[in-house]
């Protein structure tokens, strides 16, 4: 009888009335349900469940009766409440029966997708303050998807909402589909992967179709980041499937590969010829822009990412080039969200976002005719348009400005003619004392480079050279000094002079640590750290810039706000205490691998776009001597690096001080922005000074923030003895292998 009466139950439900398409959607996310959990359970392809949330396609049996009994299920949970302008009110006179009582309407669970990403700089304050998130983070951060109708996409009547990740109420109508769009075939369907889960139909048979579309149609791009800049260009990826659908290879041979690009004679560059579109000068390659010249204001420009062809470099992006469509939109949306929409590496993006911020030119109206112009300066705070020649002694080998000296040949260059301003490698042999210990703990500063970026004066004109100068920490600059009689033993720290082991500290004007002989070039911030140690500095040349500002405060801010609010979505906030700091960085990394992917790219875009400031010669066909192509470029400044690298080492030396003074504890390596003690335990907290909750002030604090430091790894000092006698070195660096304890010949510099 049961089985009779199960198929009695199957047939009603097989003819049984589904809600309209936009009330399945309503449902779906009011239970906190994405479109691929739906997929999952029932069964069919992630498209299908977009169909019938948009009313382009009904679901069939058997799909449509588990459909139908998901719906009415969770239609008891969530009723739909019920418009206040229908409903009528009771006459003020005629009182409810006594045997009612007034219900207040239940309140429905917002869907993750109206939960906004931070798309601007967000203070640490207003962080710390945030009401506490009682979803997990890998729920909070991800949005529910959605689907959306385009001109092209045959669905009629469907509502468009603005995508995850803007904020609400400000969501340009031009981008309203988002910064992106991965583009993949399905059963012989194209279709764009955007931001906050909306899938569109693209119509697009060719290439230069589908660029069409993109700009006419697909309403994708980003709003402009400052004043006087220009919104972001839509950015596609495409996939294998759809590199196959446009004629595309789905890999490079190895002769494209060297060469960056495929042939400009392949048949789909001669379809973007035919079709009036350009390419750049670096051709057809992993990130290719193409483009038609900008009539008035409006730019006519789509930029592809091709991940098969290594456009996501795994060092940076992980395993991103491996995810789904849909993942693989989260991931670089919310990069694209939270920083800006990608425009090739990672440092080039890094080096694209200071230009972002602080556009070189600006349009004014010109007083004659009232019409838009560009200005004939250049935008107050920029580098300007025009490249500019760095000091002698801060050009890397090879550089033009040297030929006028003279030099020969194959001369070398020491310190008192080129500025040697590099991270910390540096590592000593341990102590008897520190051999007792059981541990060696590194600790890693956060976001170092963005933390020496901040608040930084750096020129933003040309050099001016000056002979006997006078020293002034704050004018950026190089100055030729000799600080070879800084002594570390004997040092001030605040207003007091402390007396310190300068045998086991490194130097803090050298990458090696060593102490200086004579005079030596130098960046401002090194200088100025000689004299709040104590000591008197004379300079006897100089090349000054006058014309200076803070050009990295807002690109620092911004990716500052990335870092936090992606650290934040994976559960580490800046709230917490010691112990809660280190627990939530306990694995953190596993709760949302995608979130993870965002995080490394966050970091790699800081690391990438300091050190673009001095790209070198990358083929070309160029010799020593000749100007190479990245000269030419406003933001080829090499003396800004410098700057940014001198602060971070001083920054990170002023803690190893301020640490030293308060606890006698030296460190026995440090490798760019990582220290590494001996500790009588496994934990910082072993090591790090605290009171009553609070850190040694001015020394390593542990936290998210930048400048504050996590715990990057340990291991044994049996082990540190073991692999330093391995290789025969008894000062080989261990904070390069303190992480997971691999220690490889390339470590050791073999």
């Amino acid at each position: 009888m049961s089985e009779l009466f199960d198929a009695v139950d199957a047939l009603v439900a097989s003819r049984a009335a589904l809600p309209p398409p936009a009330e399945r959607k309503r449902l779906r996310a009011a239970h906190g349900l994405t479109i691929d959990e739906v997929a999952g359970a029932l069964k069919v392809r992630r498209a299908t469940v977009s169909g019938w949330e948009s009313g382009k396609t009904e679901p069939r049996p058997p799909e449509r009766d588990a459909y139908a009994r998901l719906l009415d299920k969770l239609a008891e949970l969530y009723p739909a409440t019920p418009d206040p302008a229908a409903e009528t009110a009771p006459a003020p006179d005629v009182p409810l029966p006594a045997t009612f009582t007034t219900v207040p309407a239940p309140i429905q669970p917002q869907p993750a997708e109206t939960r906004p990403l931070s798309t601007g700089p967000v203070s640490e304050a207003a962080v710390m303050t945030a009401p506490e998130n009682t979803q997990t983070p890998a729920a909070a951060s991800r949005p529910a998807p959605t689907t959306r109708s385009t001109p092209t996409s045959r669905r009629p009547g469907a509502k468009k909402a603005a995508p995850a990740g803007a904020p609400a109420g400000a969501t340009d109508p031009r981008f309203e589909n988002g910064p992106l769009a991965v583009v993949d075939v399905e059963d012989g369907q194209v279709l764009a992967y955007c931001v906050g889960g909306l899938v569109l139909d693209v119509p697009a048979k060719s290439l230069p179709s589908l660029v069409e579309w993109t700009l006419r149609e697909a309403k994708l791009g980003q709003p402009k980041l400052s004043g006087p800049g220009r919104p972001a260009d839509p950015l596609l990826v495409l996939t294998e499937a759809a590199l196959e659908r446009y004629g595309l290879p789905t890999t490079l041979t190895a002769q494209e590969r060297d060469a960056g690009r495929i042939p400009d004679g392949h048949k789909v560059i001669k379809q973007l010829t035919r079709a009036d579109w350009k390419l750049t000068k670096r051709g057809f390659g992993p990130w290719a822009r193409i483009y038609r010249p900008a009539k008035g204001s409006e730019r006519q420009c789509v930029q592809l990412c091709i991940p098969s062809w290594n456009a996501l470099d795994p060092r940076f992006w992980g395993d991103a080039a491996q995810l789904p469509p849909a993942e693989l939109a989260r991931v670089l949306g919310t990069f694209a969200t939270r920083v800006m929409t990608p425009r090739g590496s990672t440092a080039v993006t890094g080096l694209e976002l200071m230009t972002a911020l602080h556009p070189p030119t600006h349009a004014v109206r010109d007083e004659d005719t009232g019409a838009l112009r560009q200005a004939d300066t250049k935008t107050p705070g920029s580098l300007g348009s025009d490249p500019v020649d760095c000091a002698p002694p801060e050009a890397p080998d090879g550089h033009p400005v040297l030929n006028a000296l003279g030099l020969p040949r194959f001369h070398v260059r020491g310190p008192s003619e080129k500025l040697f301003e590099e991270a910390y490698d540096w590592a000593r042999p341990m102590t008897d004392a520190e051999c007792t210990l059981r541990y060696l703990v590194g600790l890693d500063v956060n976001m170092a480079f963005g933390a020496g970026a901040n608040g930084l004066p750096v020129g933003l004109g040309e050099p001016t050279h000056v002979m006997n100068p006078v020293f002034d920490p704050k004018l950026p600059g190089s100055w030729l000094v000799d600080l070879s009689h800084v002594d570390l033993s004997h040092v001030k720290v605040g207003k007091e002079w402390v007396e310190l082991d300068g045998s086991l500290l490194p130097s803090p004007f050298t990458p090696k640590g060593d102490r200086p002989t004579g005079p030596a070039w130098y960046a401002t911030p090194t200088v100025a750290y000689a004299q709040e140690l104590g000591y008197d500095v004379t300079p006897t040349e100089a090349y000054l810039r006058y014309d200076n500002g803070r050009y990295l405060d807002g690109w620092y801010t911004r990716l500052r706000d990335a870092y936090l609010a992606t650290m934040a979505d994976l559960g580490v906030t800046t709230d917490l205490s010691p112990e809660d700091f280190l627990t939530a960085m306990d694995g953190y990394k596993n709760r949302d691998p995608e979130l993870s992917i965002v995080i490394t790219a966050i970091k790699a875009t800081i690391k990438g776009g300091i050190g673009k400031l001095r790209e070198r010669p990358r083929g070309e066909g160029w010799r020593p001597g000749e100007r190479w192509r990245a000269l030419e470029r406003p933001t080829w400044r090499p003396d800004i690096r410098a700057a940014v690298i001198s602060r971070t080492r001083i920054n990170l030396h002023r803690k190893i001080v301020k640490h030293a003074a308060f606890t006698g504890q030296y460190p026995v390596a440090v490798l760019s922005d990582c220290v590494v003690y001996a500790a009588k335990g496994p934990s910082p907290l072993d090591l790090l000074p605290y009171r009553d909750g609070k850190p040694l002030p001015g020394g390593f604090k542990l936290g998210v923030n930048p400048g504050l430091v996590k715990h990057e790894g340990t291991q044994t000092v049996l082990w540190g003895e073991e692999v330093r006698e391995k290789f025969n070195a008894p000062d080989l660096n261990l904070a390069r292998s303190i992480k997971d304890g691999t220690v490889t010949d390339a470590d050791n510099g073999e």
